[in-house]
């Protein structure tokens, strides 16, 4: 019966050893001799490439699952947008189901009632507005044939060719997003029911969810899930709270301008600022320039400058007075950083990209700062409201 050998065992394990001790030496000389700049920005390189491996799958699972986020992110949103309301119902003793109800089919009907007044207004005036504006279309291109440029009818109709060209790009690359909601009517209303779905449970049983959201993590890891979730909902609230404000006095003071300049569709106008504002920044200059548009081609140049004015001074209120005022230290996202945030989640993913990119930059920066305290005690953050503060928490269950 043979059998090992211990010394020439033990002569493989000691020679595998200082191998080993070797290599060791080796890697630990050549890290030594390099600069530490580079050993710092190595360091650095390769974590940031973990992140940006991590992060680009998690972009390819959610444009795979497009369908499914984009009414999940809509319900989240309009559940932060109801929720003052709601849980200023359940604080008064109204049953759960009845605030359900009121929250839902008010928020329904008052969306009902603003698409009711567009088009109330829009058959009202757009005769008008249609023939004034052919009018105005045919004097100025009257006025670039006999002005001073003296351009050709063939250069004018070359160079609407190609200004039309181009929008019908840009509106493409927008509502083409990755993240589109979906290229059919049924994409669109299996989203709106879904949405409405998943509202409808958040505001039901919320709580619960949240709960089972958090046990999926390890029991060490738990109470700062909690924590962060919590503060970044609390962020999320008060993000589409202030929004809602903001849309709504630019709303007023846009639509307000057009009317008293005598501007045609002011209420129309009115309303799509009101919806354009929750994309920040951007969103009320852009619905804000038909304003201006119309104005110019409807009332002439002097009206359309003093309805730019007015335009340009409600945002600059917005920027500076009101977004700083109502938001506090709430939502700590720089407007710089909010614009490069919009703008690149049009980029990635077209309409839903920037609806929801400052909501969700907001969040993550939040979650990031909590987590970072959380190791500091001395810098911990206060405890942040409870996403369910007025939901009557049962017993736990061991997990």
């Amino acid at each position: 019966m043979s059998g090992t050998d211990p010394t020439r065992e033990n002569e493989k394990s000691r020679a595998s050893l200082m191998d080993a001790i070797r290599t060791k030496t080796v890697r630990t000389e050549i890290g030594d001799s390099l600069p530490h700049g580079l050993r710092v920005t190595t360091a650095y390189a390769w974590r940031f490439v973990v992140i940006a491996i991590a992060a680009g799958i998690i972009i390819w699972l959610i444009i795979q699952l497009k369908l499914l986020v984009v009414p999940l992110l809509v319900a989240i949103l309009i559940a932060a947008l109801l929720w003052p309301g709601f849980s200023w119902l359940l604080r008064h003793r109204v049953p759960r189901w009845l605030a359900i109800v009121i929250s839902v089919v008010g928020t329904l009907a008052i969306v009902a009632g603003l698409f009711w007044l567009v088009i109330w207004q829009v058959s009202l005036q757009w005769p008008s507005v249609r023939s004034r504006t052919v009018e105005a279309v045919e004097q100025l291109r009257q006025y670039l044939i006999d002005g001073p440029l003296h351009l050709t009818p063939e250069q004018i109709d070359d160079g609407l060719r190609q200004a039309a060209t181009f929008l019908q790009q840009q509106i493409d690359l927008l509502l083409s997003g990755a993240l589109a909601v979906g290229s059919t009517v049924g994409h669109v209303v299996t989203g709106a029911v879904l949405a409405l779905f998943i509202l409808l449970c958040i505001l039901a049983d919320g709580a619960g969810i949240w709960r089972w959201v958090v046990r999926l993590f390890p029991r060490k890891a738990r109470a700062d899930v909690d924590g962060a979730g919590r503060a970044g909902w609390a962020t999320v609230v008060t993000y589409a709270r202030t929004q809602l404000l903001v849309a709504t006095i630019d709303a007023i003071g846009i639509g307000l301008g057009a009317f008293l300049l005598q501007v045609p569709l002011a209420i129309p106008i009115a309303v799509l600022v009101f919806i354009g504002a929750f994309v920040p920044f951007v969103g009320a200059i852009v619905t804000g320039t038909l304003a201006v548009f119309l104005a110019l081609v409807y009332n002439g140049p002097w009206i359309a400058l003093w309805m730019a004015v007015v335009v340009l001074g409600v945002q600059q209120i917005e920027g500076h007075i009101l977004q700083p005022l109502l938001m506090g230290s709430a939502v700590k996202v720089h407007p710089l950083a909010v614009v490069l945030v919009v703008a690149g989640g049009a980029m990635i993913a077209g309409i839903p990209g920037a609806l929801f990119a400052v909501p969700l930059a907001a969040f993550v920066n939040v979650v990031a700062v909590y987590l970072s305290r959380r190791h500091h005690p001395e810098n911990a953050p206060e405890s942040p409201d409870l996403i369910w503060s007025t939901v009557p928490r049962t017993r736990r269950k061991p997990a």
